[in-house]
């Protein structure tokens, strides 16, 4: 009895004092693997611009020891060790940093990076958000991992909120058939799965080529044409409005063409998976709106 006495008061004078108590803590990431970790990371690796990204939006920016170039946002990313690109990870450099969890971007890094990091036993939380609403539970995850559960759940209740809101306003509007452009050479667009298909169904658009189940899709400049698309929007590389944008105006058949519905979204807006995709969101759900208002009276 005194045992255990001594044993309840040691407790409470460590819970009294703040002393950190070690408790596992444990997710599902989008592969369905189940991460399990003694106690929540303190050193993590992120391998994908948009997850460091996330990470901080999660609270857990200080626990990040190493990301992958243009991990530029917020700021504070700029300050961190690079491991290479997302796509040629420096394995070596990973390990040099002893990592406790890597998050990894599971249709980005290549699968034999990942397995090359699985064999020096760290632990990997593999991401593949393919829906908007996905965003925000992905936050509430990476929280659980860092050990901040508080932050993280602010900030995905904040995004599931003003999704929300976006959903209200713009769920029931007229569709608006819409063609995303990636790239001009070769002509890339997103497929049926890709988390932008989501964004314009958002924005009561209709991707032209949403049936396409490839993430990234090659197309032609002949299938958009027959397409027809009422709006064309382009993201390019940086935040300037790619030049490409306006080739689409030797084609005046196309009804976007017709009625100037050639329109600009930030890439870092729209294309990484992050809290910001809402900005991407409400930019396009306006460029839509606008196209409606272009529609010629009945």
């Amino acid at each position: 009895m005194r045992k255990s006495w001594f044993r309840l008061l040691c407790a409470a004078w460590l819970l009294a004092a703040g002393t950190p108590v070690r408790a596992e803590v444990r997710v599902i990431d989008d592969s369905g693997a189940t991460i399990s970790l003694a106690q929540p990371a303190k050193r993590i690796v992120s391998l994908a611009p948009h997850l460091t990204e996330t990470l901080f939006a999660a609270g857990a920016g200080e626990r990040i020891v190493g990301t992958v170039e243009y991990s530029e946002y917020p700021p504070a990313a700029s300050r961190i060790a690079r491991v290479g690109g997302y796509s040629r990870v420096d394995l070596e450099r990973v390990a040099a940093l002893r990592p406790e969890l890597i998050i990894a971007w599971q249709s980005g890094n290549a699968a034999a990076h990942l397995d090359r990091l699985r064999a020096l036993r760290i632990p990997i939380y593999l991401s593949q958000l393919n829906r908007i609403e996905d965003v925000a539970s992905e936050i509430e995850r990476l929280g659980v991992l860092a050990g901040s559960p508080a932050v993280a759940n602010r900030a995905a209740e904040g995004f599931r909120q003003r999704l929300a809101a976006l959903q209200k306003r713009y769920g029931s509007r007229p569709l608006v058939p819409t063609f995303y452009q990636i790239w001009k050479q070769p002509l890339m667009t997103v497929g049926r799965r890709q988390i932008i298909s989501d964004v314009i169904r958002l924005c009561g658009g209709d991707n032209v080529f949403g049936k396409l189940e490839t993430m990234a899709p090659t197309v032609t400049v002949e299938a958009v044409i027959a397409a027809n698309p009422e709006v064309i929007v382009a993201s390019g590389m940086d935040e300037a409005r790619p030049e490409w944008l306006d080739d689409w105006r030797r084609w005046s058949t196309i009804t976007a063409v017709a009625r100037g519905n050639l329109f600009f979204v930030p890439p870092d807006l729209i294309q990484r998976h992050t809290p910001r995709l809402l900005e991407g969101a409400e930019r396009l759900c306006q460029h839509l709106e606008t196209a409606r208002s272009r529609r010629p009276a009945p």
